[in-house]
């Protein structure tokens, strides 16, 4: 059996870019592969920063390219189309035969069976996979016309112990590696992938990113049981830092202790995001001066120790004169400067924008009955430290940098908690605001950035969304699920709509109310769907939702996926399904409501006093409305719904009475689907 590799050499590849390619190359690769009948045991691929191997083993020599045929033109086309048909496949006209197909008759030609080098097979799939290949970023360098994701230095090319020779671009590939480190280039002319592997290794690269990985790990392990340190690593960050180097060497470097009494948000932000690095906390989870740097090549003489080691004092020296300089300056005398940072070219200033939710918040606190003044000064102060150098520096901790602003400035803890939490939730994480003023200003935030983008037609399309507006409503959304919050979104929508109008802000799109609480409710489908609900529930009780309160369409979510498969949930479908299947296709011409007058039958009469019954639930209060108690009762109407459909003749002869009784199961009907709608659940027809 033979084997195959590649490698294509390059100058550094961005981590992100790295892990990607990696993946999709083999993908692609794996593709046309399997697409040309080419056999194979197992396929690889390794990547470093400024390589990118694939490994293809248990190949056969040759590969046998069965008979297939090959549909052309349809008969009757121009003679010069069929010619350039025949021409495309090296045929003549004596080859091609006619046959009918359901589009009508076409003419075919058969190719001959064959058996080629799958060498050759393969370099023609590697030029397609090379050429084709789409990288989020890709480079054009020097004069070449070549397109690669950073510019290829080389490209070394293996099949079965012989160097596999093509042209991609300017460059023709090689037998050879090549290694440039300090400054040296290194190169070995190779035979087979286990040399290749044992050369790169001989002078410390590391190809494999899960042996690298492992590596760092272990002595990052190592070192916090020598120094008794807490062993907790961001895996992002150690993905991050695996792809970025060849030669791992991990080592230990201390700040001074000075910086510890600035918040440790900087540090670790220091530390992590803007150098790589690895902070080290105590067994009390606290922040020590110590940190690790992996380093891409051994520190004999301790010169990248010290080397990284000023990095982060410098960087850590600007913070804490930046931190004792900001935190002095008045967080309300701020809120004037914000005029000067723009939110959206055509929806006014930061300021204008803190200016709505304060009116905002301030609604919302009448609403949900929380204290009005905290709430207007956390508004108001929330986006101030966007104002400081701090945050200019670090705007990963903008809201943070306020809320300890605020705390040395005297305000109560949980309006400068506002400050800091009413981001949340960031990226994918689940942790949302929990105290009432926290909360508040979250939903007013994310509801007036989705509210002001809809009103200048900057909605999200498929394929974009510059302005995260995804992300916001389900931020939204999560956060009035998760703190239970009974509020019909509408209104609030419309407020702040007129306080954009009162700003002056040009609305293009009068629709805004309707297309933002459309978008919520499609938002909405895939938080119940990462909740495990459901496809049919789901659509059965979005589809039925016709007001603007969310936590209502969440609980009524939930509570039928709880007990669709259970007897509670059984009964009410079973019970609606006999009505449904009866009145369905005529509801359309049934109006009004049935007259108790015309009822003939004591079941008719039950019936009518159950759906009563129920109503009454249906209309109470959100906030005191028991969607469980409500689902058992339709469950209850099982037995009723049997025995009217036991003795009751719904066609009767008088047609009044017919009338009257599909008016009954109507009633009866709409009543489930006030709930949700109980016809798009499986089942049900």
């Amino acid at each position: 059996m033979s084997e195959f590799f590649i490698e294509l050499y390059s100058e550094e590849i961005p981590p992100s870019l790295q892990i990607s390619v990696r993946n999709e190359f083999k993908e692609r690769f794996s593709e046309l592969m399997k697409e040309e009948n080419i056999n194979f045991k197992k396929i690889y691929s390794f990547s470093s920063p400024t390589r990118l191997t694939i490994h293809i083993i248990g190949l056969n020599e040759k590969l046998k390219i069965k008979s297939k045929e090959i549909k052309g033109p349809k008969v009757g086309v121009i003679e010069d189309i069929l010619n350039n048909f025949l021409r495309s496949h090296n045929v003549n006209k004596k080859m091609a035969f006619k046959k009918t197909v359901a589009k009508g008759e076409f003419y075919f030609i058969r190719t001959v069976s064959k058996e080629i080098f799958t060498k050759d097979a393969i370099t023609k799939i590697l030029l397609n996979v090379i050429s084709t290949f789409k990288w989020k970023k890709s480079m054009r360098w020097s004069n070449k016309e070549m397109i690669w994701g950073r510019p290829l230095r080389s490209i070394l090319a293996l099949f079965d112990n012989k160097h596999l020779s093509f042209q991609f671009g300017h460059l023709r590939s090689t037998d050879i590696v090549i290694i440039d480190k300090d400054l040296n280039r290194i190169s070995k002319k190779i035979r087979n992938f286990k040399e290749y592997i044992k050369f790169l290794k001989k002078n410390n690269i590391f190809l494999n990113h899960l042996e690298r990985e492992g590596i760092i790990l272990k002595r990052l392990e190592s070192i916090c049981k020598s120094q008794n340190f807490k062993a907790y690593f961001k895996e992002k960050l150690i993905e991050e830092v695996t792809n970025l180097v060849e030669d791992p060497n991990v080592l230990l470097v201390d700040f001074d202790k000075k910086y510890l009494e600035i918040p440790s948000e900087i540090i670790i932000s220091t530390l992590e995001s803007h150098q790589k690095y690895f902070p080290l906390f105590n067994k009390e989870n606290k922040l020590t001066n110590s940190f690790c740097v992996v380093s891409n090549k051994s520190d004999k003489d301790n010169l990248i120790k010290i080397g990284n080691q000023r990095v982060v004092d410098a960087r850590l020296s600007d913070a804490k004169f930046f931190w004792e300089k900001d935190k002095s300056k008045n967080l309300i005398k701020q809120i004037a400067n914000l005029k000067k940072i723009t939110f959206y070219e055509k929806l006014g200033s930061i300021y204008d924008k803190t200016q709505r939710l304060r009116k905002l918040s301030s609604w919302l606190s009448d609403e949900l009955n929380i204290n009005k003044e905290k709430v207007e000064i956390a508004a108001s102060i929330s986006k101030s430290d966007l104002c400081s150098d701090l945050v200019s520096e670090y705007p990963e901790l903008q809201g943070i940098m306020g809320k300890y602003f605020a705390l040395s400035q005297g305000f109560e803890q949980e309006v400068a908690n506002a400050i800091s939490d009413h981001y949340l939730p960031i990226g994918n994480s689940t942790l949302v605001s929990k105290t009432p003023i926290s909360f508040s200003i979250s939903i007013v935030d994310k509801l007036d950035t989705l509210v002001g983008f809809f009103l200048i037609n900057q909605k999200p399309t498929s394929s974009k969304d510059p302005f995260a507006l995804r992300r916001s409503a389900i931020g939204l959304l999560k956060t009035i699920i998760e703190n239970k919050i009974n509020l019909k979104l509408n209104d609030l929508i419309n407020y702040n709509i007129k306080l954009y109008e009162e700003q002056n802000i040009k609305l293009e799109n009068p629709e805004t109310e309707k297309e933002v609480i459309k978008f919520l409710r499609d938002r909405i489908r895939n938080l119940l769907k990462e909740r495990n609900i459901k496809g049919d529930i789901i659509d059965a009780s979005v589809s039925a939702h016709i007001n603007s309160n969310f936590l209502e369409l969440y609980k009524k979510s939930t509570i039928m996926n709880k007990y669709i498969q259970k007897d509670i949930g059984k009964n009410a479908i079973n019970s609606y399904k006999r009505a449904y299947n009866i009145v369905g296709k005529s509801a359309d011409d049934l109006d009004g409501r049935p007259d108790s007058v015309l009822f003939r039958q004591d079941e008719e009469k039950k019936l009518f006093e159950k759906i009563n019954e129920i109503r009454k639930i249906v209309t109470v209060k959100e906030s005191n409305k028991d969607y469980e108690k409500l689902l058992i009762s339709l469950s209850e109407t099982r037995s009723l719904t049997d025995n009217f459909f036991d003795k009751v003749i719904v066609n009767d002869k008088n047609l009044d009475i017919k009338y009257n009784r599909l008016q009954l199961l109507k009633m009866f009907c709409n009543t489930f689907n006030n709930f949700i709608n109980f016809s798009k659940l499986e089942g049900i027809s």
